[in-house]
């Protein structure tokens, strides 16, 4: 809503669009690698899943830190299951 209570759009008010996803990072791309099927289970996730995921693993600051989250969801990830089932 716009401040004048009319919707964005009537009010002629551009908003930037969400990003399409989050940056995949290099230690998952690796996971990959070495995980036959990992990229097949990771795709068919929903949306949020692999959202959720990305956020978790792209927290972390130091790579053996991702690289530890990483392997901690590897199974979780080839089960169907989100990071909070």
């Amino acid at each position: 809503m716009a401040l004048d209570g009319a919707p964005v759009e009537a009010a002629g008010a551009r908003v930037a669009p969400a990003p399409a996803s989050e940056p995949v990072p290099a230690e998952f791309d690796a996971a990959c690698a070495e995980h036959p099927g990992l990229a097949a289970a990771f795709a068919a996730l929903t949306p949020g899943r692999r959202r959720g995921y990305l956020l978790h693993f792209g927290g972390a600051k130091q790579s053996a830190t991702r690289a530890r989250r990483i392997a901690a969801c590897v199974p979780a990830i080839l089960a169907g299951k989100g990071l909070q089932d």
